[in-house]
């Protein structure tokens, strides 16, 4: 069987390890990573080099040139690119590159709850700009949305006991709480993506994929049904939430050189379009153009939300960007 030959950006993120972990262990791919130095590959990429032959090399995409991109890229048949939400720019090289490179699919950082553009989400008003590149060129691609990691969506309980997993806890319920929400294992992200880039039905689409729907109140119920304990939480109205979105706006306009500011002012403006405007669904997804992996993959099995709490209680849960 001849490999497709995939070549990951970001390979050493939360996502990206997850994207690298899948491919290597599918037949299917032969997986590069690239590195913006020797010294910067993440600890799991040596891991991965040495239990699965893994392939590093180095690039940076803000200095290097195209044509140096473009030699790297030769031969490849996907890009993809898991770079976190401030890196989004060096993706216009890399297009560039794989074009030049004649590399058949690319598949840009989104990995995330979709959403029209114009206004409601500043960085996914970014990604839509990287997607137009993408389009000028008429390179191949797949977008992929995954919703939103089970594990930055649980609250916390008072005896404490989840807090070791928990990456920015929070026991706010947002509107009524009961606008549905797309749910996934981080886990899972990267089997589905495995499965998505090798299907020639993907190429030229957008593709959306969860392990689960979920309110926060319904969240909150198999919280309190697994743990036994009541939670502690806290209303949080529309107006506040567009109270402090124009907070955060005016503190990262004050210091835009501080990336916490740009941290809080883009977890700000998730909240209305997850928990007000109900972007994160099948049906908003489909409204946009996206294809159901559910559909396409009968047989995926994705980790349920009440499972992913039973590894939460038995201490078996990664607690994200550690």
């Amino acid at each position: 069987m001849t490999k497709s030959k995939a070549f990951v950006v970001g390979g050493g993120g939360e996502t990206g390890r997850a994207i690298v972990e899948a491919l290597l262990q599918d037949a299917h791919f032969e997986v590069t990573c690239s590195v913006r130095s020797p010294a910067a590959a993440h600890s799991a990429l040596r891991t991965f080099r040495q239990q699965h032959g893994l392939k590093i090399v180095t690039a940076n995409p803000l200095n290097d040139s195209v044509e140096y991109l473009a030699s790297l890229l030769q031969g490849f048949d996907v890009v993809i690119v898991a770079v976190n939400a401030f890196s989004l720019s060096v993706q216009i090289p890399l297009i560039d590159a794989s074009v030049k490179a004649g590399v058949k699919r690319f598949v840009p950082t989104n990995w995330g709850t979709p959403c029209p553009r114009g206004g409601i989400m500043d960085m996914r008003d970014e990604k839509e700009e990287i997607h137009d590149h993408i389009f000028r060129h008429r390179l191949g691609f797949t977008i992929i949305d995954v919703g939103t990691w089970y594990q930055v969506s649980f609250p916390r309980v008072p005896s404490g006991r989840l807090d070791y997993a928990a990456f920015d806890p929070s026991n706010e319920i947002y509107g009524d709480g009961e606008t549905p929400n797309m749910l996934i294992d981080e886990r899972d992200v990267g089997r589905i993506t495995a499965q998505i880039i090798k299907d020639p039905r993907t190429l030229n689409k957008r593709v959306y994929c969860y392990g689960q729907i979920l309110s926060q109140k319904e969240v909150g119920t198999i919280i309190r049904q697994k743990t036994g304990e009541e939670l502690d939480l806290e209303s949080v109205s529309a107006a506040d939430i567009y109270d402090r979105i124009a907070t955060a706006r005016k503190a990262y306009a004050a210091e835009p050189q501080d990336w916490m500011k740009q941290v809080q002012l883009c977890q700000a403006l998730y909240l209305p379009s997850k928990y007000l405007r109900g972007d994160n669904t099948p049906e908003c997804s489909e409204y946009l153009g996206y294809i159901s992996a559910h559909d396409l993959y009968p047989d995926f099995q994705y980790k349920a939300f009440e499972d992913f709490v039973d590894e939460l209680l038995q201490g078996s849960v990664k607690k994200p960007y550690t």
